[in-house]
């Protein structure tokens, strides 16, 4: 198996709430077409559906092998960073980059991480929820008069982006410099959780909005790259906390 297919595995393709059963198809065929193996799906309308199926028109393995789960903590486990695409640029956000600029580190880091993509539901796309889960915010460069794509258009062009990466390596800086390897999402986000339950016991979040505060706390954290012993350092502090607050 090739360099190429053996990184391309570090990735999987998220799709959060999905409408249309035929858009799953089509994000099948678009993802095989590009190398692309791993899907998960939070939450979709009508899945298993024979519209899927049909238009998948050849990637039915992609399907078969589709991972559903309930919610969008459970399609990040074991994954150490999470990509959301957005059109839109939010009041409290992430960086926010161009999938070309965007698709340099990500092939990069799939060296020694887990890379989760995530897409949002057809008609509204990510919910704030939803990004609050996202390290960092891609969007695709289309034009600003009619920028509407679909949703398997969407994971192509992305898809072919990060693939394309591998073709041209003497090309790309990125790649020759940067080679780290990521905390866990789900470290983090057990981080984040215990935070949230020590400023909850103090009275903190009852003086402020507290879904705000703790999405700036989490952007705030996100702008690092924390290592396994510094999350386990932080865990360490909030547990002394909450054994001297009982």
């Amino acid at each position: 198996m090739s360099t190429k297919s053996n990184l391309l595995k570090q990735f999987r393709i998220v799709l959060c709430e999905t409408s249309h059963a035929g858009n799953i198809g089509s994000v099948a065929r678009a993802m095989k077409t590009m190398g692309f193996t791993n899907l998960y799906l939070v939450n979709p309308k009508n899945f298993p559906n024979k519209q899927a199926q049909a238009l998948a028109c050849g990637a039915e393995d992609i399907l078969q092998k589709a991972t559903l789960v309930n919610s969008i903590e459970a399609a990040l486990k074991n994954v150490h960073h999470v990509v959301g695409f957005t059109t839109r640029k939010r009041e409290l956000t992430q960086p926010h980059k161009n999938v070309r600029e965007l698709s340099k580190q990500l092939f990069n880091e799939s060296k020694n991480n887990k890379i989760a993509v995530i897409f949002g539901n057809e008609t509204n796309g990510l919910s704030n929820l939803e990004l609050q889960h996202c390290k960092t915010l891609g969007f695709i460069d289309a034009n600003s008069k009619y920028s509407s794509l679909n949703l398997a258009q969407a994971v192509q062009i992305v898809c072919h982006e990060i693939r394309m990466m591998s073709e041209f390596p003497d090309n790309n800086k990125i790649l020759k410099t940067t080679n780290k390897k990521y905390v866990s999402y789900d470290l983090q986000n057990g981080f984040y959780n215990h935070l949230r339950e020590i400023l909850d016991q103090i009275g903190f979040l009852k003086k402020i909005q507290a879904d705000r505060l703790m999405t700036r706390l989490r952007l705030l954290f996100n702008r690092t790259q924390m290592e396994k012993e510094e999350i386990n350092i932080l865990r360490g502090i909030l547990s002394a906390i909450q054994k001297n607050l009982k």
